[in-house]
């Protein structure tokens, strides 16, 4: 250590026991801890501007007192055990003469901190990418490239919207492959900070906001947030019921709606293209402006993905929102909004009370990663590696039911989950699952109102890990299934 920040006292007291004095007091507060290495006494007498002499007399006084230990040729190091230990923890808090501040907290959020699903042998948690398929290697040129020719201009404050080549590099591909213009793109730090952004900006307290009856609880929390009141929308096996969308926007004033059409989260179901079009003419007619969360375009494998509803949105009032998280890792935290240009400028300035600049250098290199067009085939990579995965996990869970397993699904045309029907006490086999390193969630996790829970139905998340995993994992978790006892 060449450095450490010392206060000294203004008495009477000699130099040497005054430095010592600061250093005890540096150990007390948690400056520096047991074992650490102190500044040796050339290097503080040159900071304090006093004689080294001085600084030897002040750490020998510590030594006698048990704060500071030396050895040979070692220099000075705080004591292993200090003084305050071997007296009563009573009298130190004594001596500190201090009370512990009571905070007020205003807001909190009430979601439960557990451990991430990462930390599972077997993690089938449904919105995981594999992070080892990640081509870092090929990545870290094109962030070298963007820190050995950095566009100067841009490293300062200014254009909060985005770094622009990163924002013509999106705007490109989205008008390419998911057939959507006539946007402004927002770059974001991943969708939780666009829904944030947007709740703070488009509600207010007691606000009534339409989302599905199963669906992404950080979303709800984000307009709770902002003061929202959340009315459920129920959902059929086609996705979420169109009739009671309507019959919701004639008896509640309701200021915004919240969908994943493409990959309905949790159930993976696809909107049809008729209710997508139902919806819409509602929205229009009732003036509520929709939030489409496309969070995993890309993988979809049976036929090509239906555009988004904001592909077609003439009226300017659907919020389309899409993150590099599923494609890249959640560790990005990249995403993007791209919003009717009315309202584009609306949300950039409320970004700059949170956040003054976005991310130049990773923009920058990801913006050259999407040109070269490694982008892309890392995308076909991860989507033909999914697919595969997928079939690994259908073909399992077929073979437990040709052996009497009681269990129920629909493979999804697209997604990265399974949403299985298994009969009864789904909540239970995801406690139990846990109990074997293995990280499932039951509906439970994804209703709005846990009245409407039937604790039939797990999601087996298949995109994550390998298929040697998938296959390892289903056989533990086989047995908590309850060979044709589900139903009974």
């Amino acid at each position: 250590m060449k450095t450490l920040t010392l206060t000294l006292e203004s008495s009477q007291k000699k130099l040497y026991l005054k430095i010592a004095e600061a250093i005890r007091n540096a150990i007390k507060q948690g400056n520096v801890h047991p074992n650490d290495k102190l500044p040796s006494a050339r290097a503080l007498a040159k900071q304090l501007l006093v004689n080294r002499h001085t600084i030897m007399a002040a750490y020998n006084e510590l030594i006698a007192q048990g704060w500071v230990e030396t050895q040979q040729r070692r220099g000075y190091n705080v004591a292993q055990t200090l003084p305050i230990y071997r007296s009563s923890a009573k009298t130190f808090q004594n001596e500190s003469n201090s009370t512990q501040h009571k905070w007020r907290l205003v807001k909190t959020n009430s979601a439960k901190v557990q451990l991430p699903a990462s930390q599972y042998l077997y993690n089938f948690a449904g919105g995981n990418p594999d992070i080892e398929i990640f081509p870092f290697n090929e990545f870290r040129g094109y962030m070298n490239d963007a820190l050995n020719r950095p566009a100067i201009n841009d490293l300062n404050y200014g254009k909060n919207n985005g770094f622009p080549p990163f924002i013509k590099e999106v705007s490109t591909y989205l008008r390419r492959v998911r057939s959507l213009s006539n946007k402004e793109i927002i770059v974001v730090n991943g969708t939780q900070e666009a829904l944030y952004i947007l709740s703070q900006l488009l509600l207010k307290a007691g606000d009534k906001v339409a989302v599905e009856s199963l669906g992404y609880r950080p979303a709800w929390q984000a307009f709770k947030n902002a003061g929202a009141e959340l009315i459920d929308v129920r959902q059929t096996e086609q996705g979420i019921d169109v009739e009671h969308i309507e019959t919701l926007f004639k008896q509640h004033k309701i200021r915004l709606l919240y969908l994943t059409p493409l990959h309905q989260y949790p159930t993976t179901t696809t909107l049809p293209v008729a209710k997508r079009v139902k919806i819409y003419q509602l929205a229009q007619q009732y003036n509520i402006p929709i939030i489409e969360d496309d969070y995993d375009h890309e993988f979809h494998f049976d036929s090509q993905p239906l555009v988004p509803m904001a592909a077609n949105d003439p009226a300017g009032l659907i919020i389309y929102l899409s993150s590099f998280s599923k494609i890249m890792f959640p560790g990005m935290r990249l995403g993007i909004i791209a919003v009717d240009k009315t309202l584009a400028t609306h949300i950039t300035d409320y970004r700059t009370i949170i956040n003054h600049k976005v991310n130049v250098v990773l923009q920058d290199a990801v913006a050259r990663w999407m040109k070269d067009g490694a982008f892309e085939r890392h995308l076909r990579k991860a989507t033909r590696l999914y697919q595969k995965r997928r079939q690994c996990m259908v073909e399992l869970l077929n073979s437990f039911i040709e052996e009497g397993l009681d269990i129920k699904f629909t493979i999804p045309a697209g997604g990265m989950a399974l949403w299985v029907d298994v009969g009864k006490n789904a909540e239970n086999i995801s406690n139990l699952a846990k109990e074997k390193s293995l990280y499932l969630l039951a509906e439970n996790a994804f209703h709005l109102d846990n009245k409407n829970n039937q604790d039939k139905y797990i999601r087996l998340g298949f995109a994550g890990q390998s298929e040697e995993k998938i296959q390892q994992g289903l056989l533990l978790l086989k047995p908590l299934l309850n060979l044709r006892s589900n139903r009974d």
